[in-house]
């Protein structure tokens, strides 16, 4: 008798803990971590994308505007130095490191914009056809871009709060005590004011 009456009460106990300890919070900072990773995989294969644009982009411009030499350079220049500048998932909490990529990224959005100005002199490259695909391909690429780095800022925003609101802070102080807020995308400093380009 005293066997089942423990078993009764037993029961509903370890079903109850086990209830309790699922919404504890104990696995809502390692899966926001692991969700703000992957957004930042997708931010960078958006970059490397754009990154393996540029070549095709700034060959078909030389073909047409080769006197325009030093917009052209810029422009590999700025693709050098933004493919140097690697984030990997570890380096999401340092912030200098996030404001270097971000400055490089920012250099070369720059280039690229001048460079797709100058095209606006020339209008044989304007009715290109393979200059009129890669600049398609480029915007396409660009609205990618802002789209894998607002879903980064969300994700990140998601683990950082997690970090400091209950209940999770409990895990954060505890099992997680060792975990840093990431770094979110800021904007650069003049990016709400348009480029301005002179001919």
């Amino acid at each position: 008798m005293s066997n089942i009456i423990s078993r009764a009460f037993f029961a509903p106990t370890i079903i109850g803990l086990c209830l309790s300890l699922s919404s504890c919070g104990y696995n809502t900072i390692p899966t926001l971590q692991e969700q703000a990773r992957a957004r930042w995989s997708d931010v960078q294969n958006q970059y490397q994308r754009r990154a393996d644009l540029i070549p095709n982009l700034v060959s078909t411009v030389q073909g047409y505007a080769a006197q325009e030499k030093n917009v052209l350079t810029a422009v590999v220049e700025a693709r050098a130095k933004a493919t140097q500048i690697r984030v990997d998932a570890s380096d999401l909490t340092d912030l200098d490191k996030i404001k270097a990529f971000q400055e490089a990224q920012a250099q070369l959005t720059g280039a690229l914009g001048r460079l797709l100005a100058v095209s606006e002199n020339y209008p044989e490259l304007k009715s290109n056809a393979n200059f009129l695909a890669l600049q398609s391909q480029l915007e396409g690429t660009e609205n990618r871009i802002s789209v894998a780095r607002r879903d980064y800022i969300d994700a990140v925003r998601a683990f950082n709060t997690a970090l400091r609101t209950f209940p999770t802070i409990v895990w954060a102080k505890t099992a997680f005590a060792g975990e840093k807020p990431m770094a979110e995308f800021t904007a650069t400093t003049g990016a709400e004011t348009p480029p301005q380009v002179k001919f």
